[in-house]
This record gives structure tokens, C-alpha cells and sequence, in this order.
């Protein structure tokens, strides 16, 4: 079921997720719907694990800064999941849910703006008018993930 909003409209099937406004009532939106909100661009990316292999059955959620705005997305073959995010937050706390973790895992991803020294491994890339972050669980080039 959608809510009542302006700017949401349901689109057909796909697995991309729209990260949205806590604040909004009776949005019941199920992973694997494909959502759009007018001022968001497309966050896109792939879970992969400790060897490099796409994790096809894991989870990934993200945050705005404020905790007001979210969204859930399942990864699917590939390990592929895909956004749609707000354009106006500099970055977005990322949590991922998988087989085999006893706690999910907290990182982040940044958008746009002033990126904290140590920090620049988690800077989304800019892709064909979208932008890009793979979340690699460990391994070379294993995504930071902080303490929580």
C-alpha cells in the first residue's frame, strides 16, 4: 500500500527502493519494489563478500542523517541492490544485513560535499548520471564498517 504523497509513485516491479520520509503514514512499501521521488538520484551498487563474490541474498539499508528518511533494499543476483536517494544529504549511514553475521554491519556512503580524512574509500562514485557504491564484507579493499 502507498501512502498519500505527492511525489511517490509506484512504477512497476524491479528492486530498486526509494529512501523515504519516516514521517509518512501508512507507506508500507515490501523489498523489491520500484519506487521514484522527484529530486533523488540513482545509488547503485553490489554486496560482495571476503573472496569477491556477489552476496545474493543479503540486505542493505540506509539513513539519512537526521534518522527521518530510509529505505530497505534486498540484494539479488549479482548482489546487486539499487536506490533511489535524496539529493540534498552529504552522506547516508549504510547498514547491511547478511547470512552468516551475528550483528548487522554500520559504514557510509558519501554523496557530495566535504568527505572527513580516512574516510574517502566510502565516496560514492559518479557513474552515467548515477552514482555508484559496492559494499565489499571483507578482504582486499574491504569497506570500512565502524563500531556500533
Amino acid at each position: 500500500m502507498i501512502g498519500a504523497r505527492d511525489d511517490v509513485s509506484r512504477l512497476g516491479e524491479g528492486m530498486r527502493q526509494v529512501v523515504l520520509d519516516t514521517e509518512t503514514t501508512g507507506l508500507e512499501v515490501g523489498m523489491g519494489h520500484r519506487l521514484i521521488e522527484i529530486g533523488c538520484v540513482e545509488l547503485a551498487g553490489r554486496l560482495l563478500d571476503g573472496r569477491g563474490e556477489p552476496v545474493a541474498d543479503g540486505v542493505v539499508e540506509l539513513w539519512d542523517p537526521a534518522g527521518r528518511r530510509w529505505g530497505r533494499c534486498g540484494t539479488e543476483d549479482g548482489g546487486r541492490f539499487s536506490f533511489l536517494v535524496p539529493r540534498d544529504v552529504p552522506h547516508l549511514e549504510v547498514m547491511v544485513f547478511a547470512r552468516g553475521l551475528l550483528r548487522h554491519q554500520l559504514t557510509r556512503v558519501y554523496l557530495a560535499g566535504d568527505v572527513p580524512a580516512g574516510h574517502e574509500a566510502l565516496v560514492a562514485e559518479h557513474e552515467e548520471g548515477a552514482l555508484r557504491f559496492d559494499i565489499r564484507m571483507q578482504g582486499e579493499n574491504a569497506t570500512p564498517f565502524f563500531e556500533h
